[in-house]
């Protein structure tokens, strides 16, 4: 089954107001009146908004299920990257899709989450039994759990966007049959500490398009060696990060401070038939980390 995306940009209510105000002010102009400045004003407050409006995507997965995402239309918006959906991230989720069984009833950890589309397909695809995506930025997870809410799951009330205790946790009720559990964390990789990641006890760590900034591969790398002695079992979790390689000294950067601290890593084959549609056909490698 090929599971194509369909972008549709919804018309937000900064259309109307934009077209009404234009024919007012044509008509205002018509006449004989002394311009409004308010007009010119309010006009100009409306295209600002326009500049900063949102998409909506829907990709079609082979249940029949769709995972329908608001983004930002802007490939930096807010002061993040994290508001769009990148290549890595769908690549990621063909792979879960023809691997159901890595996540099925088990704890996933996903590390830069970003609005959600790799967890969200999981969670309707691959039947874990806990998702828990995380992230840094306020405006991203602001995204992230509208996104979720479009896509069926209900956030509980009253609960701030914090991994420090469990009463702070934002957790999500699937609706769907399978009924996952879904937690969404605010996440930052240097300063967590192992004693606040008892908590979240992941089987299995996902990352997507993390590894494009030397600065952050040392904070990134930290973070797993904090996951991998988390667990009550003392059995880290399976990892698989996946990364479009857009700079190669970044990447070959990564491999090797992987190899410095000792965590073995193997790159997983790529998948015989990309399910998605690309303009451009990236370069994107899925490596699973033994950590």
């Amino acid at each position: 089954t090929i599971l194509h995306p369909l972008c549709v940009k919804y018309p937000p209510s900064t259309t109307y107001r934009r077209c009404f105000l234009t024919e007012l002010i044509k008509k205002h102009e018509s006449t004989a009146a002394e311009p409004l400045d308010e007009l010119y004003d309010t006009l100009a407050d409306v295209l600002r908004e326009e500049e900063s409006t949102q998409c909506y995507k829907n990709y079609l997965l082979p249940t029949g299920d769709c995972v329908t995402l608001s983004e930002s239309t802007a490939m930096i918006s807010g002061g993040t990257t994290g508001l769009i959906t990148w290549d890595a991230a769908l690549h990621l989720a063909e792979w879960a899709v023809e691997n159901p069984e890595v996540f099925r009833d088990r704890t996933v950890l996903e590390l830069g989450s970003g609005i959600g589309f790799t967890g969200i397909a999981i969670c309707k695809t691959c039947q874990p039994k806990t998702y828990i995506f995380s992230d840094c930025h306020h405006c991203v997870l602001r995204q992230l759990g509208e996104n979720i809410r479009l896509n069926g799951f209900v956030l509980e009330p009253g609960v701030t966007w914090s991994i420090q205790t469990e009463s702070q946790r934002q957790e999500v009720e699937a609706k769907n049959c399978q009924n996952p559990k879904l937690i969404v964390a605010e996440l930052d990789w240097g300063s967590v500490t192992e004693k606040e990641l008892v908590g979240l006890q992941p089987d299995v760590v996902l990352a997507a398009d993390v590894v494009y900034d030397p600065e952050i591969i040392l904070a990134l790398i930290g973070m797993l060696q904090k996951l991998s002695t988390c667990r009550a079992d003392r059995k880290a979790p399976e990892v698989f990060i996946a990364s479009t390689i857009r700079n190669p000294d970044t990447y070959l950067l990564f491999q090797a401070e992987l190899d410095k601290v000792g965590i073995r890593w193997q790159i997983i084959p790529a998948q015989g038939n990309s399910n998605f549609l690309y303009d451009v056909q990236p370069n994107v490698t899925i490596l699973q980390l033994f950590i």
